[in-house]
Formats: structure tokens, C-alpha cells, sequence
């Protein structure tokens, strides 16, 4: 099935966004009715595990690419993502962080980290340098990883995680032929920021959107504007008597780009340390 520039007819497009700051009620007032429609903030403070599968379809070019996945969740700060992709056999990843440690397989190594001198080039890093090179490249992709993290779980507990804790201020109103929804904007540290629309009438997450950092500027290359992204969170079905999105579909700008179905939830369930394994 091929589903770029797909719209779902559940997908809420904004048609007009009218300004509210500093008006009621606030970002925390629509936060506490959503966490209420998610099941409540005890059993959402309860959650200690989530364990969940299910597939990802994605564009590459113009392929659809099915990707099997299992997301290990363990609060406050372990998560981890194992995909494996059968059409192209090329076993399978994982990515995550454990704290402040990455989680992933298999291990990348900086280009740098591997040159060997050449006769009259410059010599080859250190070992010093290169244990600084693979400590930044860790650092950066464990922010990522938070962040990709961070997007999900919003849609998941309408809430900030201490992960990467974050500020939550309401700023309007979205308007569109699905109903109205109140747009949540949500800021952390390293310049994150997403704006989480959340319908007024279920009080259930229904998008996330946010715009990516533009590239650096290259000498003769053209900037192209990042597009803006979204995650659009839909089919909410009960599980541990908590409300789960069963399905999120990714865009950039128009298109969309993957869609990810859930098979099942587990929540509380112990999970095999080895999951969150770091990178030595």
C-alpha cells in the first residue's frame, strides 16, 4: 500500500489557529484532562515498564519498507528500540539509551576514528582524540534518541518524563472540519521544541508537530528549509486500563513518511537487562 502524501480522514488539519496566551485554561489544566482520558494520573504514575510491538511501514524512495519492532520502556530513564527489517536481511538494530549511556547495535564508529596515516598527510588521530570523538558522537546521538523519545511518550502520557524534563505553555487553538484542539507548546533543554495539539473534545493527544534545526551553511550549496514534522496519534484502545495510541503516522510537510501499527502493549511486565545494554 502505498502511502505518501496520504491523509487520513481521522488526521485533524488545522484550518485556522487563534492565539491564546495568557488566557485560561492553562497548559496544566488541559494536560490534567488528558491524563484523565489516558486512564488517570494514578495509574499513569503507576506505569514502571511498557513493552510494545508491532510493525512500521516506511518510505525509502519509492519503496514501502515493513519494519518489525520491539520498544522496551523501563521509567525513569531506560528505552530502547529494536527493529528488524526481513525484506532486506540485514539482521537487526538497536537504539536506545540507558541515563546518559547509548544503547546501540550494531556500534557505529566515527569515519575518523579509523584513518590511517598517509605519507605526507597529517598523522592519524590519537587514542585520546579518538576516545573524544566516539564520547561526542555518543552524547549527540543519546539527545537524539531522548528527544525521538520524548515526542513519543508525550502522545503516551501527555506529560514531561525526567528524562528530559520540560515547560509546557498553552498557545492557542487549533480549528479544523475534526473539531478543535488546544495546542500545547512544550520546550526542554538543546532548543527542543513541539507543539502538542490535544482534542477538547476526547482530551486525547491527537499530533505532535515540531520543525527540525536547518543544516550547517556550506560554501556553494544551497539551504533548504527543514520541513516541518508531525506524529499523528490515533486508534486510543484500552490496555491495563490505560488508554494506548494503537497507531501514529509520520509526516514531513505534506508527505507522509512512515506509519506505525501496535500490536500489543505490556505494562509492568520485567524486562531482561540486557536490553539496556550500553556501549562500552
Amino acid at each position: 500500500m502505498h502511502i505518501r502524501g496520504k491523509v487520513l480522514a481521522a488526521t485533524m488539519c488545522v484550518a485556522a489557529v487563534v492565539s491564546l496566551r495568557g488566557q485560561t485554561p492553562d497548559a496544566a489544566g488541559v494536560l490534567a484532562k488528558a491524563r484523565e482520558a489516558l486512564g488517570g494520573d494514578k495509574r499513569l504514575t503507576a506505569v514502571k515498564t511498557v513493552v510494545a510491538t508491532g510493525q512500521t511501514r516506511q518510505v525509502r524512495g519509492e519503496n514501502l519498507i515493513p519494519i518489525e519492532f520491539e520498544i522496551n520502556i523501563e521509567l525513569p530513564d531506560k528505552y530502547s528500540r529494536r527493529d528488524e527489517t526481513p525484506a532486506v536481511e540485514s539482521g537487526y538494530t538497536t537504539s536506545g539509551f540507558s541515563g546518559d549511556g547509548l544503547i546501540q547495535l550494531p556500534i557505529v564508529v566515527p569515519p575518523a576514528a579509523m584513518t590511517a596515516a598517509r605519507p605526507g598527510g597529517p598523522p592519524p588521530p590519537s587514542p585520546e582524540q579518538i576516545a573524544a570523538m566516539l564520547a561526542t558522537q555518543r552524547k549527540t546521538r543519546v539527545t537524539s534518541l531522548k528527544q525521538d523519545f520524548t515526542r513519543l511518550t508525550l502522545g503516551m502520557f501527555a506529560a514531561s518524563l525526567p528524562t528530559y524534563p520540560l515547560t509546557f505553555t498553552r498557545i492557542g487553538v487549533a480549528e479544523s472540519p475534526q473539531g478543535r484542539a488546544d495546542i500545547i507548546e512544550a520546550k526542554g533543554s538543546d532548543n527542543f521544541v513541539v507543539r502538542l495539539l490535544i482534542s477538547q473534545d476526547t482530551h486525547l493527544p491527537v499530533m505532535l508537530s515540531w520543525t527540525p534545526p536547518a543544516p550547517p551553511v556550506r560554501p556553494g550549496v544551497p539551504v533548504t528549509p527543514p520541513l516541518e514534522q508531525r506524529l499523528y496519534f490515533a486508534d486510543f484502545r484500552e490496555s491495563d486500563g490505560l488508554m494506548w495510541p494503537y497507531r501514529i503516522r509520520r509526516a514531513a510537510g505534506p508527505n507522509t513518511t512512515e506509519e506505525t501499527s501496535f500490536d500489543k502493549y505490556k505494562i509492568n511486565a520485567k524486562i531482561d537487562p540486557r536490553k539496556f545494554e550500553v556501549v562500552k
